[in-house]
């Protein structure tokens, strides 16, 4: 499989053999490559997202690092008086559907020979990464900001993985591995453009599960944008392949104690740095200032989407109603469940909402117990 990284500011190519995260003039690079989907062939493999083989960038298959992931369930059910489809991505071994970046990068990193990496975190990347990592004999700096839930960091201490907890936010954490990232791999799941390589995988089998149909709507959360921007290239994948003749609407929801995607969205795509920002149960969403902020505003303008806030109270209370149905999911997944609520969809629709991180994770709150 021919393949190469191009910068997406100027243009430059670089050697897919290269370890290069990230251009030289700063911008953020993309992986040129042609996918192929041969459905017959695909059917006949086992349900993991490597059935995907052909539209993954990884050119040796002794590279592949994997735990057979992938190929969640999508279950139909009635949330809030309509009728979507939940896929159920904290299925995964490590918790989160992070686990699909993570497989994907962590085996261009044994294609390169690697030995270390680093990567921030709020806790569900820095856990895919480390135990993918663990798999792979690659030793994995993880930061994460220190009042990241318990359940997280001893989850990545226990991959083995060297836990570096920063004293402050998301960004303080970010800004530390970045350092770090100076002289070592940087495993970042919104710089790395093979993690979104691997996050494109779950519209590969919503895709398929549905029968090779789009879904009309697609309800994410949104923070780097991870999934969101993730889901835009494999849709744009599918779609130029002939697979599917046209884009789902994207809807991001963000928590309203940090949103600053949807207040660029609400202001004619100007993203304006926030300086301050609350607290918010959806951890895993916390981003003050998104890194791929252009690249999300695009992806839902481009499929007619829209970007959403929920409140903390909106957010538990989906939380406590999701898991009454037997979901049990963290915070962060739960604001899709409120956005949904906020949403007008027409009953014939086909909506899905991938249900990201488990709920195990989490640290109970007081009114919990």
């Amino acid at each position: 499989m021919k393949s190469s990284l191009r910068c997406l500011s100027c243009q430059k190519i670089y050697p897919s053999s290269e370890p290069r995260w990230k251009c030289h003039c700063g911008g953020f690079l993309t992986v040129d490559f042609h996918p192929r989907f041969p459905i017959k062939l695909i059917r006949k493999r086992k349900p993991t997202l490597w059935r995907y083989r052909e539209a993954l960038p990884i050119h040796q298959d002794q590279s592949i690092v994997s735990f057979d992931e992938g190929f969640t369930p999508l279950s139909k059910e009635e949330v809030y008086g309509k009728h979507v489809w939940l896929k159920q991505e904290f299925l995964f071994p490590s918790g989160s559907y992070k686990d699909r970046g993570a497989s994907v990068l962590v085996s261009k990193m044994k294609e390169l020979g690697l030995k270390n990496a680093v990567e921030d975190s709020s806790g569900n990347a820095g856990a895919a990464i480390a135990a993918y990592c663990a798999k792979a004999s690659i030793t994995s700096h993880i930061y994460v900001p220190k009042k990241t839930s318990s359940g997280k960091l001893l989850q990545i201490q226990q991959y083995g993985a060297k836990l570096h907890r920063v004293q402050g936010n998301r960004k303080d954490a970010a800004d530390a591995a970045w350092n770090h990232a100076q002289t070592t791999y940087y495993a970042s799941h919104y710089w790395n453009p093979y993690f979104f390589q691997g996050t494109k995988t779950c519209v590969f089998e919503i895709v398929e599960q549905l029968g090779w149909n789009s879904p009309d709507v697609l309800i994410v959360p949104v923070g780097n944008g991870t999934l969101l921007y993730g889901s835009y290239l494999g849709l744009k994948e599918l779609q130029q392949e002939g697979i599917i003749d046209r884009l789902p609407r994207i809807i991001g929801i963000q928590a309203k104690n940090c949103a600053p995607l949807a207040a660029a969205w609400k202001n004619n795509n100007i993203i304006k740095p926030v300086t301050s920002s609350k607290e918010t149960i959806a951890e895993g969403i916390a981003i003050s200032n998104p890194t791929r902020a252009e690249d999300i505003l695009h992806s839902v303008r481009k499929t007619s989407g829209n970007i959403l806030t929920v409140t903390e109270n909106e957010i538990l209370n989906a939380l406590y109603y999701i898991r009454k149905k037997g979901y049990y999911i963290e915070p962060t997944s739960a604001v899709t469940i409120a956005g949904l609520k906020k949403l007008s969809i027409k009953e014939n629709d086909c909506v899905v909402i991938p249900l990201t991180g488990n709920g195990l994770k989490t640290k109970p709150r007081h009114d919990e117990t």
